[in-house]
């Protein structure tokens, strides 16, 4: 908890709400259809939606989670924004151009103009909705922690404003107000994560320190360091501390010494490391900083199979993208193929140019505030940086820039998923007017809200990671295998869809469920826990081939038509925006 809040950091904070507020009103006046509200009428330009698409997809994971990341675990972390970035390239060669070719409203739009089933379009609704409500509650829970540290206010209250906020925006104006808000808010995070970092960058120049060489990290000054989460920590060598609160199971109040090995600290435990301490971390990370700057440690579960997480995390994060809704959603939006296709060749470059300054944070914050590694809230680290280095109007300044553009990577995430439920509910479950679009933004954003508050927070880059998996498995093989193969049969989709969802969806709930120990996680049912796509992917693809061939008869009779139409560029005038019942651009009653 922060004993002062600092008058620039609200300042930061309720500006970048209300900006969003007021660039939603904006957007408010110009959507009046249901195509405004599904998809922006088809008519936002590439460069305009890239801004909007990377301003959606650079969520709390990448705003707080990655640093975070980088700081604890580090070289193994860096593939998490490699793939984030990485599977746009998947979605520029093989889905953006046929995705938007194809006309369709919503993904399961797309599975029943491709199979022509109507059930297999109820099955995808359900599965873009699971993905979407997961997504949603790593947001929230950051937005929790961030007003938790920055204003000192409980984790709740920032679920629920940052959930109030996404629900009115997107229930005022749709796809059409948010996309002007996303397109704002991914250059107020690209310079509130930019300009901290180039001027540590500075601050970094004249410093002796270093973080290299086989020590662990270790504080300059005298520290206090809150735990705020039962977490257990690693101990290379015997530590003398000051500690008040549940330390191994018995309360302790005084100086007492850490054995060599692994502890448990209780939540509410406060300790003192004297200055020059070295640092305990939490255990399955790396203990000193050689360890941490070479590949190979593996990233968490206790650091059993390395390489297995990382080939995992590999497959969730470049596949998972071309699975993610409010990503796919977006490629409707553009005018056309070709538009499609450029805004994902631009989103590549922006994300790029983003994902530098998280990765420079993240080693600066095991630098500079390496207290962090004990209390498992590493994901902290941006929000704290500034503060910890920076003195006087200077650093508050910045503090209140990272304060802003936190705020808006939470908005900006939760607006494009929370459109993505809405969308598929109102036109899957409800009449697909207008109305029924802002009863299912509703109807969906409580959900979320009320998991954020109930379930144990995780970090959020890996908790995110969890949801790619997720996406890989279930969406990403029917639009591969949609796209490129004939012959795909719908009982075939479904059954990927089933079996993927099943092994990565329960891995997911496995983790949350169990909370393996780090310490002592060295099976594999803790690895499979946390990184299950490099199993549920490939059995997600072989299922849908296997039993697609076992119903070729199945096979729709329209497939060459279906396939020309994806394929063939669209000046050849083989395709049309499918105009399903109420998707129609006739003005509707509000």
């Amino acid at each position: 908890m922060t004993e002062s809040i600092p008058v620039a950091t609200v300042v930061g904070l309720v500006a970048a709400a209300v900006a969003t507020v007021a660039i939603g009103v904006y957007g408010v006046r110009m959507a009046r259809t249901t195509s405004d509200f599904l998809v922006a009428s088809r008519s936002v330009g590439p460069r305009w939606n890239a801004a909007a698409i990377s301003g959606e997809y650079l969520s709390a994971a990448s705003f707080l989670g990655v640093a975070g990341l980088v700081a604890k675990f580090g070289a193994d972390a860096l593939w998490y924004p490699v793939g984030f970035t990485a599977g746009y390239l998947g979605l520029l060669l093989f889905v953006a151009a046929p995705l938007r070719r194809s006309g369709a409203y919503t993904v399961p739009d797309f599975a029943e103009f491709r199979l022509g089933e109507r059930w297999l379009r109820t099955l995808s609704m359900m599965v873009v909705a699971t993905i979407c409500v997961l997504y949603l509650v790593p947001q929230f829970q950051g937005a929790g922690l961030t007003l938790n540290i920055l204003l000192g206010v409980p984790d709740w209250v920032g679920v629920a404003v940052v959930g109030i906020i996404v629900v009115a925006n997107v229930v005022g104006g749709g796809m059409r107000s948010i996309t002007f808000v996303q397109a704002f808010q991914y250059w107020l995070k690209l310079t509130a994560v930019a300009i901290p970092a180039l001027v540590l960058i500075l601050h970094f120049v004249g410093d002796d320190r270093a973080v290299d060489g086989p020590v662990p990290p270790t504080v300059t000054e005298t520290t206090t360091v809150d735990i705020t989460v039962d977490v257990i920590v690693q101990v290379a060598d015997p530590l003398e501390v000051t500690a008040r609160g549940d330390v191994d199971g018995v309360p302790v109040s005084g100086v007492i010494e850490l054995a060599p090995g692994e502890h448990e600290f209780g939540a509410g435990t406060q300790l003192v490391l004297e200055a020059g301490s070295p640092v305990p971390v939490v255990a399955g990370a790396p203990s000193d900083n050689d360890t941490w700057a070479a590949p190979g440690a593996g990233i968490g579960a206790g650091g059993a199979h390395p390489l297995f997480q990382v080939y995992s995390l590999m497959l969730a994060t470049f596949l998972g993208t071309m699975g993610l809704p409010h990503v796919l959603v977006r490629f409707y939006t553009n005018p056309d193929g070709r538009a499609a296709r450029m805004t994902s060749l631009a989103v590549i470059g922006l994300l790029g140019l983003f994902y530098l300054f998280p990765t420079v944070l993240g080693v600066f914050a095991r630098l500079y505030v390496p207290q962090l590694l004990i209390t498992g809230r590493s994901d902290a680290a941006v929000l704290l940086l500034p503060g910890s280095v920076l003195s006087g109007w200077g650093g508050q300044l910045v503090a209140a820039l990272v304060a802003s553009g936190a705020i808006a990577a939470f908005l900006s995430t939760s607006s494009g998923l929370l459109v993505s439920v809405a969308g598929v509910l109102s036109t899957d479950v409800l009449r697909g007017r207008v109305r029924d679009f802002r009863l299912a933004a509703v109807l969906a954003g409580v959900v979320p809200l009320v998991l954020a508050l109930s379930v144990t927070s995780l970090d959020l880059s890996r908790s995110v990671g969890q949801v790619f998996a997720i996406a890989a498995s279930t969406l990403c093989p029917l639009l591969v295998l949609g796209i490129w193969w004939r012959g795909l049969t719908a009982i075939g989709a479904a059954a990927g869809m089933v079996v993927g969802g099943a092994v990565a969806g329960g891995a997911a709930l496995m983790s949350i469920v169990v909370r393996f120990d780090p310490a002592t996680a060295e099976g594999w049912p803790a690895v499979l826990s946390e990184y299950p796509a490099a199993a549920s992917v490939p059995l997600a693809f072989l299922t849908m081939i296997t039993v697609s061939l076992a119903t070729r008869t199945r096979i729709p009779a329209d497939v060459g038509r279906t396939f020309s139409r994806m394929h063939v560029p669209e000046r050849l005038g083989m395709g049309r925006d499918r105009e399903l019942g109420a998707f129609d651009d006739r003005r509707s009653s509000q």
